[in-house]
């Protein structure tokens, strides 16, 4: 025994050895790699002590040998073929600098009056701020899915105007020369059964849409599958997982990808463009509020950028200098775009002055070379010594000068600023490029410290309701929930965000929206529906009003025939929109409550957690249904243990039901109240339940075809005397 173990010991370090075969001294850190002169994996701990310290030139030579080596070493092991970065249908990636994730719920995007994408809208707007962009990832999922049983691939056929628009959206992008991608998340396997694996379903919607390509949520790498089913489908598209490849054999296929770095004062290289230089990272930090770390970390590295607005439902506006500094930085690396992709690039090039790191990208007659000033301060004079040339020429294309210096060249860069040198040799000189120092001229005249880079929270407005006549006894069906002070204290479950001003909603009393929010306030006597509004009742208002939305895409979709299915007169109408439910409570001359009312009625003036008490009562509401499929709520009337202190009914764990409207500049939301029966497994992403009454979840609003759901109802107040 003792000889086979130690057999099987050397076989084991033999394999380790050949495993860890490199030696070089200088290896990447992740995804990032840092420059010469800079703690290596070992020595990680201390950057931040000695980063004061930096020297890039002290061992720049040994480092650039050492990365070469390593590089080569890395592309033998993956087998490496780059056929994916030769495809003619992939190309527009190397000029795919600016791309932000868009909420479909995006105000700017879908005008839900007229019914219709505005994508004009939306990317004059971006280009007026800070450029335009390049590419648009559009995302019509997450934080809702999981609200009913719609999967991924669902809901973005429920968007208004189904197939047929999403493709002529597509095409207006196109007509702006933007693409388009769309998301998959491999976590969505608690919902609707596609019945095919996901990069089939995946595939398929893609052809059908006509877009580009797609965004691997949560991904570290999408894997081949995908590449397979998009090529057989006749539609191939891009791949870009959220995470850059955790195997570098990802590379291979996925053309794109997501950078989520940590900054530090010294830069760092992208390990994924240094093994493939047309390899486009976007350097991701959306909650960011100050970029400058973003932009100048994509700039020094050639590559791109997220600019990522809206999140969620939070606006989080880039600033008017970063936003200035995007329009800068974009522009250069558009107009350079073939120099970027070099294999010759080379990150860290010596600088000459403290806090200045510049990288080098070599091309035919030409070699472009961008600077990030790392320095608060401006830095002024000789910035870099380069090899002298008969016949060479520089120019400042970020500020958009010719320089006269032929080896040591001066200029100046503001703080924490940027600067780009364009070498050309004689003949080399690139068509454009007087109209273009022209353009930088005029771009380039205001410095960016005059913009403002103060942040700032987008205020909220709460919908009004009209009040109804005013009744003096309680109607047939309600209850009389007397006037009273109220202690308002609930808080949004919304699974990212933090507490950020600007997340959740502003109640008018509040000076910006947030999680918490706590608040005494009188509440006036009201009438609220005993149930909620069931199947049995909606059928009498279409027979009434003879009802029918004008986006009537989801409405009443469980029902056949105009009727519900026989045994369900007495459960909550669902798939109704706050549209809809609108419309019903006007006709029966009553509104929707708003949200302290709803919950005044569940919880009266104890604070209790549940409308029945403090202690959880599984026999009070309906059993979960934790399924890929829905299987309808519970009857209204069958959970008596249910009731509240003044004897509402159905008020949690039924179905969720609709309360105010908050709207700002970008996005609409509804606070929907009462958790519902159902509970998708197998991910943390989906819409969060809630039964306790201190609680409300935050349901964005796009427009009534997607913002039905199986699971939400409502029920009415009236005002009274």
């Amino acid at each position: 025994m003792k000889t086979t173990w130690t057999w099987v010991g050397l076989v084991t370090a033999g394999a380790a050895a050949l495993l860890w075969a490199q030696d070089t001294t200088h290896q990447p850190q992740g995804n990032q790699i840092p420059g010469p002169g800079q703690p290596q994996s070992g020595e990680a701990w201390l950057g931040s002590l000695l980063e004061f310290k930096n020297d890039p030139a002290a061992d720049h030579d040994a480092w650039l040998r050492d990365l070469k080596v390593w590089r080569a070493e890395r592309k033998t092991r993956m087998g490496y073929d780059d056929s994916e970065y030769r495809r003619p249908e992939f190309q527009w990636i190397r000029h795919n600098f600016v791309s932000p994730q868009v909420m479909v719920e995006e105000r700017t995007l879908f005008d839900v009056a007229q019914g219709r994408w505005t994508v004009d809208k939306y990317l004059d707007d971006l280009e007026a701020r800070y450029g335009g962009i390049d590419s648009v990832l559009l995302w019509p999922v997450y934080p809702n899915i999981g609200i009913d049983n719609r999967n991924q691939w669902d809901l973005a056929r429920d968007l208004p105007g189904g197939i047929p628009a999403l493709r002529k959206m597509v095409e207006d992008f196109h007509r702006r020369n933007v693409r388009v991608l769309f998301p998959t998340m491999a976590w969505d396997n608690g919902t609707n059964d596609p019945g095919v694996a996901h990069w089939e379903a995946t595939a398929k919607l893609m052809a059908e849409i006509g877009a580009d390509g797609v965004n691997g949520d949560t991904f570290g790498g999408l894997p081949r599958a995908y590449r397979t089913a998009s090529d057989r489908s006749g539609h191939p598209v891009v791949f870009e997982p959220e995470g850059a490849p955790v195997a570098d054999e990802g590379l291979i296929w996925n053309n794109q990808s997501w950078a989520y770095w940590t900054f530090k004062f010294v830069p760092t290289a992208s390990k994924q463009k240094w093994l493939e230089p047309r390899h486009m990272s976007h350097i991701c930090d959306r909650w960011a509020r100050d970029k400058t770390d973003d932009l100048q970390h994509a700039f020094f590295n050639g590559m791109g950028y997220v600019s990522w607005e809206n999140i969620w439902g939070i606006w989080n506006q880039i600033t008017d200098r970063d936003a200035e500094a995007l329009r800068r930085v974009a522009h250069v690396e558009r107009e350079f775009a073939d120099l970027l992709a070099s294999e010759d690039w080379e990150p860290f090039v010596p600088a000459i002055q403290y806090g200045v790191y510049a990288s080098k990208f070599p091309g035919k007659g030409q070699t472009l070379y961008l600077f990030v000033n790392r320095n608060e301060f401006r830095v002024q004079g000789e910035q870099i010594t380069l090899p002298v040339a008969e016949g060479r020429r520089y120019f400042d294309v970020w500020n958009g000068v010719e320089l006269k210096d032929k080896a040591t060249l001066s200029f100046a860069m503001e703080g924490n600023g940027y600067g780009a040198i364009l070498a050309v040799d004689s003949g080399g000189e690139p068509a454009g490029l007087d109209s273009y120092l022209r353009k930088r001229r005029e771009m380039t005249e205001k410095p960016l410290s005059t913009y403002s880079h103060e942040w700032r929270f987008l205020r909220q407005r709460i919908v009004e309701t009209s009040a109804t006549a005013k009744e003096r006894s309680a109607s047939e069906g309600m209850i009389r929930v007397p006037a009273a002070e109220f202690d308002f204290n609930v808080r949004g479950i919304e699974i990212e965000g933090y507490n950020w001003a600007g997340l959740d909603v502003q109640y008018p009393w509040e000076d910006s929206p947030r999680r918490v929010h706590s608040h005494k306030l009188r509440v006036a006597a009201f009438d609220v529906d005993r149930y909620p509004v069931t199947n049995a009742d909606f059928k009498k208002f279409l027979d009434a009003s003879h009802y029918r939305p004008t986006d009537d895409h989801n409405f009443l979709r469980d029902w056949k025939n105009g009727v519900a299915p026989a045994g369900w007169e007495n459960k909550p109408v669902t798939w109704v929109s706050l549209e809809d439910a609108r419309a019903y409570a006007k006709w029966a001359g009553k509104r929707l409550p708003h949200e302290w009312e709803w919950q005044y009625a569940a919880q009266g003036i104890d604070g209790r957690l549940y409308p029945w008490g403090n202690t959880w009562n599984a026999g009070a509401v309906p059993k979960p249904d934790k399924g890929r499929d829905l299987t309808g709520p519970d009857d209204v009337a069958a959970h008596p243990a249910g009731a509240s202190a003044f004897g509402v009914m159905d008020l949690v764990g039924n179905v969720w039901q609709w309360t105010d409207e908050f709207t700002d500049d970008h996005t609409r939301a509804a606070v929907l109240r009462g958790g519902s029966y159902y509970q998708p497994q197998g991910s943390i992403w989906y819409f969060p339940e809630t039964y306790k009454l201190n609680e409300h979840g935050k349901y964005l609003l796009m427009a009534p075809s997607k913002d039905r759901a199986g699971t939400l109802g409502f029920r009415c107040v009236k005002d009274v005397e």
